[in-house]
């Protein structure tokens, strides 16, 4: 550690000592102006043997125990750094040189689970109802919902999720480490609008680092650090993927994008159904946003895709426009006469010295010398059919047609007495 870096924690620790609790608020405002500082404590808690790595973190205690909320975010930024020295000396075994983090991160805990009176915390988070509109979607879009009883009888409830309340922790143990650390990545994610661009870059190698140590992709990544895999759980990873989410919004595209890949691949290879659907649909989400790569300053947001508020009417939907497109021809417009026959009107076509029509089985429809046509003994029995399909062809049309012609010439042919002698034997 430089000795510039060390001149800076060391006046930074002895100016908060001598502070009166009234210029708190003044002196949290302040910490702003100090750019020097934030790079300056990174360095000393990545560096476990360092001699001021323990009043630091006395110090970011102070300040997070004093509950003024620009200190608690100040404390916050450090978290990912924090949860990664911790990991990976507990990986080394060397526990001896963590004492003074494990203290911070357990105090931060305590003091997160209950509230100003000392009463356990009971977190509760609404689950949306698809019935109702969000930001998130529009129920009309979702596709027909059908009005049973039942769902009638949920419309108007909505269902809550309570967590906790939580246990009081002393120290780290194999059983509560990733309970506590769990907790932890909510408080921070709960504040991620806060956080500075180092802090989302330090939550993407953390994220990184966790999932790939120990594994064939950590040559890949050409990542020389610890070689010893680290558990994890699947709440832990879903913690991570929504602050990479955050993170790949805002500016840190590259190292989110890596910090994504890396946390599904560790999920695919521990089987956690949690953390691969949440970081499957963020993943499918930004292949169709445009990602603001530039917007490491201003305005903190996280993209989302917002369905148009107007409802969609789907392809196969019966409407009048439809209804329209599939009415009868007017008969004015096809043809230029009407004939009736059984009550139905048919459009009158002329097929008088029409040679070599043919009807679908081959037989002309040419007369006979006998008089009869050649569909005479056929349509005795048939009845007077026609297609009222709107979407059926010319084609059938015209056929049903000439078979309605050759009814009307048969009944003609009968009241003339025209009919002839083989006419009468049929």
């Amino acid at each position: 550690m430089l000795a510039m870096d060390q001149g800076v924690v060391e006046e930074w620790l002895s100016e908060f000592k001598t502070l009166p609790d009234s210029a708190v608020s003044t002196y949290a405002a302040s910490l702003k102006d100090k750019g020097a500082l934030v790079p300056a404590l990174y360095k000393v808690i990545r560096e476990n043997y360092s001699d001021l790595l323990e009043p630091v973190c006395h110090q970011l205690f102070e300040f997070y125990r004093s509950g003024e909320p620009q200190l608690q975010r100040f404390t916050l930024q450090f978290l990912p750094e924090l949860l990664w020295s911790l990991l990976s000396v507990s990986a080394a075994r060397d526990p001896h040189t963590s004492g003074c983090i494990e203290a911070l991160l357990l105090g931060i805990y305590n003091l997160e689970i209950v509230d100003k009176d000392g009463q356990s915390k009971v977190l509760s988070f609404t689950v949306p109802s698809l019935s109702k509109p969000s930001v998130y979607h529009e129920p009309s879009t979702i596709g027909s919902m059908a009005l049973t009883e039942g769902a009638l009888a949920n419309h108007g409830l909505s269902r809550v999720v309570y967590s906790g309340p939580h246990l009081q922790r002393e120290t780290f143990t194999a059983q509560n480490r990733f309970e506590v650390l769990t907790f932890l990545l909510l408080c921070y994610n709960a504040a991620l609008s806060y956080m500075s661009s180092t802090s989302l870059q330090s939550l993407c190698q953390l994220s990184s680092r966790v999932c790939i140590c120990g594994y064939p992709r950590q040559q890949m990544r050409r990542y020389k650090g610890i070689n010893t895999r680290l558990t994890v759980t699947s709440e832990f990873l879903v913690q991570l993927i929504t602050g990479i989410h955050y993170a790949l919004c805002n500016g840190e595209v590259d190292l989110g994008s890596k910090a994504l890949d890396d946390v599904l691949y560790r999920a695919q290879l521990e089987l956690f159904p949690e953390a691969l659907l949440v970081g499957n649909a963020i993943k499918s989400s930004l292949h169709s946003a445009a990602l603001k790569s530039n917007n490491k300053e201003g305005a903190r947001s996280i993209q989302v895709e917002i369905t148009p508020t107007s409802s969609r009417i789907s392809r196969n939907a019966v409407t009048s426009l439809s209804i329209r497109g599939h009415r009868w021809k007017r008969h004015g417009e096809t043809v230029d006469g009407e004939a009736a026959v059984g009550g139905v009107a048919i459009p009158e076509i002329n097929v008088t010295g029409v040679s070599g029509d043919r009807m679908p089985n081959g037989d002309s429809l040419r007369p006979r010398p006998d008089g009869r046509s050649p569909t005479d003994g056929d349509m005795m029995g048939a009845t007077s059919e026609v297609s009222m399909d709107p979407r059926g062809h010319d084609s059938s049309i015209r056929l049903e047609v000439r078979r309605q012609k050759s009814v009307r010439r048969m009944v003609e042919n009968e009241g003339s007495g025209s009919a002839s002698t083989g006419r009468n034997q049929y």
